[in-house]
């Protein structure tokens, strides 16, 4: 398996509230995770950087084998662990007073792919089939689609886009959705925050997955690039996951 990622502050923000985590563990699983963190000075910062901490954490020794629901408890008890950091952190500091984070967890083994996610931040899986969805944002607009009261179009724009109704740290109590897809090797997994997805169409996230001209690490630069020059509103943080028959080492983590 080939991991390439890159994270951006983008054009706008002070500081980047992003954080991953991607690496090859020792049981063979390859896991990747990506949080988008929320509040004030600094906070949302910290946020995600806790989270991240804390899976991996959990994560790391997780063993191979595991069934569909031993794999989904580990990642609910994983995800509330990090919950209870970030939420009694920002409980008892008031500087750290509502601070939240999004997250994303990828862990795929052999035709397996496990996702975990609560709030906006997104995975898809691209192929020559095309670019797939395979998250479900947890925001106040996309319950506003699926009802049926605004338009995809509507939501786009919707003064009240960026209304996360789940997220890390914000309440006592939090789960995550994991879903369960089926995983070859010349699909790819892409991992981001909204800063990649409220800038990039998906038609230019997938001619950047598909291109033969760059290996996985330049296109985990286009896709960055590709959102700065639309405006870099937020910051941008993208992990690609691709396994690789041809080549038998495999890429770094962070």
């Amino acid at each position: 398996m080939i991991i390439a990622n890159r994270t951006d502050i983008g054009r706008v923000r002070q500081v980047n509230e992003d954080s991953l985590w991607a690496q090859h563990l020792s049981s063979g699983i390859v896991a990747a995770v990506v949080a988008d963190g929320m509040g004030g000075h600094l906070a949302g910062e910290v946020a995600s950087r806790m989270t991240v901490d804390s899976l991996q954490a959990s994560i790391s020794s997780v063993a191979a084998g595991l069934t569909n629901e031993e794999i989904e408890a580990l990642l609910q008890s994983a995800v509330k662990q990090a919950n209870d950091v970030v939420y009694t952190t920002a409980s008892s500091n008031e500087q750290y007073s509502n601070m939240g984070t999004t997250v994303i967890i990828a862990l795929i083994e052999g035709e397996r792919a496990v996702i975990a996610h609560v709030g906006d931040s997104r995975v898809y899986k691209a192929n020559s089939d095309g670019l797939v969805q395979l998250t479900d944002d947890h925001t106040l607009v996309n319950e506003l689609v699926k009802s049926g009261q605004i338009t995809v179009e509507e939501a786009a724009v919707h003064p009240r886009r960026n209304v996360i109704m789940r997220a890390v740290g914000t309440d006592p109590e939090v789960s995550a959705d994991v879903s369960f897809h089926t995983w070859s090797p010349s699909d790819i997994l892409l991992l981001c925050s909204d800063g990649l997805t409220d800038m990039v169409r998906p038609e230019q996230m997938l001619e950047t997955l598909l291109t033969e001209n760059l290996d996985l690490d330049g296109k985990a630069e286009r896709l960055v690039s590709l959102a700065l020059h639309a405006g870099g509103d937020d910051n941008i943080t993208v992990v690609l996951l691709q396994g690789d028959a041809n080549r038998i080492e495999g890429g770094g983590g962070q």
